[in-house]
């Protein structure tokens, strides 16, 4: 996860600035970075963003401090599933990041879709899995349009949370089914699964749930998920036929199975047994489930 460098924003020079009052508490906004009091900061400079005349100096500054402050807030309050303020700070970068792609470089322009993405998380997050796929279609077509940056051009984290002390990451790529269903493995979903360090970071990967194009004609379904290890090892893998998913994924029942899987609710067509040795060689044992008839 990428952090906003609060000090390095404050190396901005102020020259040119016009008004005193406003001068004022662009240097009581300031005064709050320097202590590390973000949230009262970002206070500050939207209500001066919102207020400064377009032609005043100090407007840029205000505005890329306001997307500056906001950033890192809707970051924090996301990775701690505050989804509901992450959502407010997230939204009000956008809205900053809007504006200033006209005043600003091409680097600061590069930021809306990444808030966007941002913002598909929080929705997620909340369980507004409605108006989180409003936001996706943003995504989808600003891909369409060519307009995405590196990073999330190809694929895009939309779902994040933590479940006991393990931290849940979900990305969906752009892709469509091809019409040819044996032309290619074709994945639309992963939730990565982490643990985690004492501070709540991310530490070691100890599997993957793939939501995995079907190979074969099935009315019913388009997708199967998988399970897949990483550095977990003695746990089971496989093809989980009890979690399967139309073209349009219902991503609500996806985010509630993914739940289930890590409970350990698995019903594996295929056994997957990965162990290690000794001597440290992994030795990975398949089996086919038994069936009843």
């Amino acid at each position: 996860m990428k952090k906003i460098n609060i000090l390095i924003l404050l190396l901005i020079p102020i020259v040119g600035f016009s008004q005193n009052d406003y001068l004022s508490e662009y240097q009581k906004a300031e005064s709050l970075l320097q202590t590390n009091e973000i949230d009262s900061a970002f206070v500050k400079f939207n209500e001066l963003e919102k207020s400064l005349p377009k032609n005043d100096t100090l407007y840029e500054y205000a505005l890329w401090y306001k997307v500056g402050t906001a950033t890192h807030l809707q970051e924090i309050n996301r990775f701690q599933e505050n989804f509901g303020k992450s959502l407010e700070y997230a939204k009000e970068a956008l809205d900053g990041i809007e504006k200033g792609i006209e005043i600003f470089d091409e680097e600061f322009a590069k930021r809306k879709y990444f808030m966007i993405k941002n913002i598909i998380v929080s929705h997620y997050g909340l369980g507004n899995f409605e108006e989180g796929k409003k936001w996706k279609k943003k995504m989808y077509e600003a891909r369409e349009n060519d307009m995405l940056p590196e990073g999330i051009d190809e694929f895009f984290n939309y779902d994040f949370f933590k479940f006991e002390d393990k931290n849940i990451w979900g990305y969906e790529w752009y892709a469509e089914l091809p019409k040819d269903r044996f032309s290619s493995s074709f994945t639309k979903v992963v939730y990565y699964i982490y643990s985690t360090n004492p501070d709540g970071s991310d530490k070691d990967q100890l599997y993957r749930l793939h939501v995995l194009m079907f190979h074969g004609n099935n009315e019913n379904f388009d997708y199967v998920m998988d399970k897949r290890l990483e550095t977990a090892t003695e746990d089971v893998s496989g093809t989980l036929y009890a979690y399967t998913y139309k073209e349009d994924i219902d991503f609500e029942k996806l985010k509630n199975d993914v739940k289930e899987v890590l409970k350990g609710n698995l019903e594996p067509d295929t056994k997957r047994t990965t162990t290690k040795d000794k001597d440290g060689k992994v030795k990975v044992d398949i089996k086919m489930k038994n069936k009843k008839h």
